[in-house]
């Protein structure tokens, strides 16, 4: 599958992302940098982002580079970290919560265009698996938060409350991108259902209705014939020249 159209968008959104990551390590004492675990971004982000890539060349790269996945893989990492270089999770309430919501509604979506792709999953079972990957994603990036951020606040009264509202989020945007994909896959499988529907249809079109017993009844025909020759007892070839008869037909006893 061709998804070259989207190699500049992916491409723009890993260099806007490098660009970023170079800010913070220039200006690590700045407010909207400081105390956010910069230092582990700018290590675990650039792997993050590679990781199509790699999946792709370890495949042996046979097929088209997967740009509409890589895309979405990068664009969640490049929204956490121009929120930060912007400032909005300290000045926005909402803005922590909407990307919890949308960052693994992105991650989930590209796993699933995955397995959507080359696994050939049915509708029900990409919804599923587009689930659990998002809640397996949401758990491990809570114990990142916990480790990184949580044994060293001092806000242990909210800390409980703001996890399990990151988990139901993190989960509720892979749900809603498992759903979203099934019903794609579920669109597509009923118009190619459809359209081998009518090629049969369009392959029917030339018989008519009586061509079927009309050849049965040369058939029948043919086969009377050669038995009525292989019983005349002054012809002793009869037998097999009712058989070449049949078999001139074209059509098997």
């Amino acid at each position: 599958m061709d998804t070259s159209r989207w190699r500049p968008l992916a491409l723009l959104a890993k260099a806007a992302l490098a660009v970023l990551l170079a800010l913070a390590v220039a200006f690590p004492e700045w407010d909207r940098f400081a105390d956010k675990a910069m230092g582990v971004r700018v290590a675990a982000y650039p792997a993050a982002v590679m990781l199509v890539t790699l999946v792709w060349a370890l495949r042996g790269r046979g097929r088209a580079f997967p740009w509409d996945i890589d895309l979405l893989v990068t664009a969640p990492f490049l929204i956490d970290v121009a929120g930060n270089a912007a400032d909005l999770y300290d000045t926005v309430t909402w803005f922590d919560d909407a990307c919890h919501f949308g960052n693994w509604a992105l991650l989930c979506a590209a796993g699933g265009l995955g397995l959507r792709r080359w696994g050939r999953l049915p509708s029900w079972a990409l919804a599923l698996c587009c689930t659990g990957m998002g809640a397996a994603a949401a758990i491990l990036w809570e114990f990142f938060e916990y480790g990184v951020f949580i044994l060293d606040t001092p806000e242990s009264v909210s800390i409980y409350r703001d996890t399990i509202g990151d988990l139901m989020l993190g989960l509720a945007g892979a749900a809603a991108a498992g759903l979203v994909l099934a019903f794609a896959a579920a669109r597509a499988a009923s118009v190619d259902e459809s359209l081998d529907a009518v090629g049969r249809d369009l392959l029917d079109e030339g018989r008519r209705p009586g061509d079927a017993d009309a050849r049965e009844d040369v058939v029948r025909a043919d086969a009377a014939a050669g038995r009525a020759l292989g019983a005349e007892g002054d012809a002793p070839g009869g037998e097999d020249h009712g058989e070449q008869v049949v078999q001139g037909s074209g059509v098997r006893q």
